[in-house]
């Protein structure tokens, strides 16, 4: 998606060779213009999948998502980081190591929300190493919903996450790839 590629070119930070900050514009300050045609870029891209619910993880996905959602008219799930004193008893639970944070969290999804009839489209801001979108995958299998595919805002497709997807049969849609963080440059594919 060019107008994604190009606000990460002009607001970009590389951080190092593994780390770019994009969070004036994806997921610290958002940019509501740039998540509206996200959002329909992925609807457009998913429209035939019959997606029931999109499902992500907090924080940083639910602008993504809620406005993939918009465009499709579903709902959107996001896998709490901690259980809420309010979720229900029943949930799934998925276990991630969150790369920038360098711990392991495990996430949760009521199961009032999420059941075996459900077509489900993940949706994040970022793919990586791909730890959070396992994790979700974790819950989906519990669930025995069926997995309609993944879409990301930026997949750093010179780690492992995205491959390790594609490898597995699974439909993994990047609106902006990105080769290489060297030496302080984005490439892009």
């Amino acid at each position: 998606m060019q107008e994604l590629i190009e606000k990460i070119v002009q607001e970009g930070l590389v951080i190092s060779e593994d780390i770019i900050k994009v969070d004036s514009f994806l997921n610290h300050q958002i940019d509501p213009i740039l998540m509206r045609k996200i959002g329909e870029e992925f609807a457009y891209r998913f429209k035939d999948e019959r997606i029931t619910k999109i499902l992500t993880i907090e924080a940083s996905g639910i602008a993504v998502a809620l406005m993939t959602g918009l465009a499709l008219a579903v709902p959107v799930i996001f896998a709490k980081k901690t259980r809420a004193t309010t979720m229900s008893e029943q949930f799934y639970i998925g276990k991630i190591k969150s790369y920038t944070r360098q711990n392991e969290v495990i996430i949760c999804v009521s199961k009032d929300y999420l059941s075996q009839e459900d077509r489900i489209l993940i949706i994040d801001d970022f793919l990586a190493t791909g730890q959070a979108t396992f994790g979700l995958l974790q819950i989906i299998k519990e669930a025995n919903a069926t997995l309609v595919g993944i879409g990301t805002a930026v997949e750093k497709a010179f780690q492992e996450g995205g491959n390790l997807l594609r490898t597995q049969g699974i439909r993994v849609e990047a609106l902006a790839r990105i080769s290489s963080l060297a030496a302080g440059n984005i490439t892009f594919e």
